[in-house]
């Protein structure tokens, strides 16, 4: 392959191949003091590189202009396609339309096109070994921060989660114990309704049980009474109908009938009627008392019950809560355990770095100092985005 075929072949490489060539052609002359800027120029053409990005090889021409511009630099795109074609990097009727980092190097240096194509490059699988080493680096990088954020974030929300259901079991507790506190006061009051009840009834009992045997007389007597009735309407109507014979027996037996004197019993009536509301009298404030107990013990009866009631929802609630709190704290345990193996994660990119130095400082024995460098900047650069241990 002749050299401007090289150079070709030189111009298609991505920009960090082309700078990494260019830093072991001359490192003595240009690399060791000028590196970090070549560093600093791929980064920005890759930038400027709206399609390939970092995969790119060349700027158009309008990218190019500004990549220039913003280094101030007094060559143009033009001028330093001239110098090219002087020197023989370009042919004359080459009229290309991309401008490669290698076209800019040359020029900005003014280093000789044919010593750099020809530079050596180094053991090519050391190279390689070591480009795989720094991937390796980036991948464990990339998977310990997101092992570390996924389980970070897991661990900040089991942990408030946790807390959450902590404080809900809390006022589920309290909530059960207050309504515990509740049905025990409800019961109390149930139970002295209950006793003032039975000391109603037990008040009320000789007047309620006078009154009843008084209200038992009166209707023996109205039964009499209407009994007497109703044998002299009976004698009467036998009196007027039938034969003479019957007739005359009615008659004598209604005539000894109504000779019977009812006073005594009608006078026993009123007094007895004037006795019972007497009695009816004297049990009111008894009777209201015992109603009003009644009243006051079916109101506590149906408090206790609801007291019961709410109790038995709050421990529940309790029981649902603790749960709860047990799930939330599996949850926290397990992001815990995720996160220690996060912590793993971060160790073992570490000792993928440790591998990489020293696999680093081998091959720098032996390998141009330009590709060792850029290695090695990549792997300082890598070194910033490495996760932090908790």
């Amino acid at each position: 392959m002749g050299d401007k075929e090289k150079l070709n072949a030189l111009c298609g490489k991505t920009y960090k191949e082309q700078a990494v060539w260019f830093l072991n052609a001359f490192w003595k002359q240009h690399g060791q003091k000028e590196a970090e800027n070549l560093w600093t120029r791929v980064h920005e053409m890759a930038e400027l590189d709206t399609t390939k990005k970092a995969e790119g090889t060349a700027l158009d021409e309008m990218m190019a202009h500004r990549f220039l511009e913003k280094h101030h630099e007094t060559m143009t795109v033009q001028s330093m396609r001239e110098k090219l074609r002087s020197s023989g990097a370009l042919g004359l009727a080459e009229r290309p339309k991309l401008v490669p980092l290698t076209h800019y190097l040359i020029i900005k240096y003014n280093v000789d096109w044919k010593t750099l194509v020809n530079a050596q490059q180094g053991n090519k699988e050391e190279i390689d070994r070591a480009t795989a080493l720094l991937e390796e680096v980036n991948e464990s990088f990339r998977q310990a921060a997101a092992r570390a954020d996924e389980a970070a974030e897991a661990l900040r929300i089991s942990k408030a989660a946790e807390a959450e259901a902590v404080a809900r079991e809390d006022e589920a507790n309290s909530a059960a114990s207050q309504a515990a506190d509740a049905e025990a006061q409800a019961k109390s009051t149930e139970a002295i309704a209950i006793q003032k009840e039975e000391e109603a009834l037990e008040a009320e009992r000789p007047f309620k049980e006078a009154q009843e045997e008084l209200n038992r007389a009166i209707e023996d007597m109205k039964a009499q009474e209407a009994a007497y009735a109703n044998k002299t309407n009976e004698l009467r109507a036998k009196s007027e109908t039938g034969g003479a014979v019957q007739k005359n027996k009615a008659k004598a037996e209604l005539e000894i009938h109504l000779k019977e004197d009812p006073l005594p019993l009608r006078k026993a009536k009123i007094t007895t009627e004037a006795a019972e509301r007497k009695a009816d009298k004297l049990r009111a404030p008894f009777k209201a008392a015992r109603e009003a107990a009644e009243s006051a013990r079916a109101t506590a009866e149906a408090d206790r019950v609801e007291a019961e009631s709410r109790r038995e929802a709050a421990d529940a609630a309790a029981a649902e809560a603790s749960r709860a709190r047990e799930a939330a704290q599996e949850a926290a345990n397990e992001s815990e355990r995720a996160a220690e193996a996060a912590e793993q994660a971060v160790e073992d990119a570490r000792n993928k770095v440790a591998e990489a130095e020293a696999f680093l400082a081998e091959a720098k024995k032996k390998n141009p100092e330009g590709a060792i460098w850029w290695l090695e900047r990549e792997l300082t650069e890598a070194k910033k985005f490495m996760p932090k241990s908790r």
